[in-house]
């Protein structure tokens, strides 16, 4: 049901995840010309992929779907706290690979004589949709404590 106020905030976590899988993270310059980091590659300014990073990709695909799926299951409450739980978990990971793939890169580009790099601002995606994910559970074991006590009253 979207009304309820944990599927808004479920989906949005999945549009939050759905734009950090199509926007740079992170950017790197030097000699050898501008890089960018996105969700499942490093490419150069152009366009043309120079590593692939189908792990963090993955998860952030995932990290996408869940919780849109998450919606749809709103007569089984415990089952949404759940999948509120694994997709905290899928998004700390995101942020460690994230964190990864940034070394990675960084340690590549170190090396140059002249060397420049920045985040972008979704790479702080993730701890966004962490918050909206927590708050989303809250808003679920709320419900549950109601359909509790109302069933207790009968």
């Amino acid at each position: 049901m979207i009304q309820r106020i944990q599927s808004l905030y479920l989906l949005f976590v999945s549009a939050l995840m759905a734009v950090a899988c199509f926007a740079p993270l992170a950017w790197f310059a030097g000699d050898a010309g501008e890089f960018r980091l996105y969700a499942f590659s490093l490419r150069v300014f152009g366009g043309e992929a120079v590593q692939q990073t189908l792990c963090m990709g993955v998860l952030f695909s995932l990290a996408c779907l869940l919780p849109f799926v998450t919606i749809f299951l709103f007569r089984r409450r415990l089952l949404q706290i759940r999948l509120c739980v694994v997709e905290a978990v899928l998004l700390v990971g995101a942020l460690v690979m994230e964190g990864i793939y940034y070394f990675l890169s960084w340690r590549v580009f170190s090396g140059l004589t002249f060397h420049m790099q920045g985040f972008c601002v979704s790479i702080a995606l993730p701890v966004v949709g962490l918050v909206f994910v927590w708050l989303a559970a809250r808003a679920i074991m709320h419900d549950e404590l109601l359909v509790r006590a109302a069933d207790r009253i009968r």
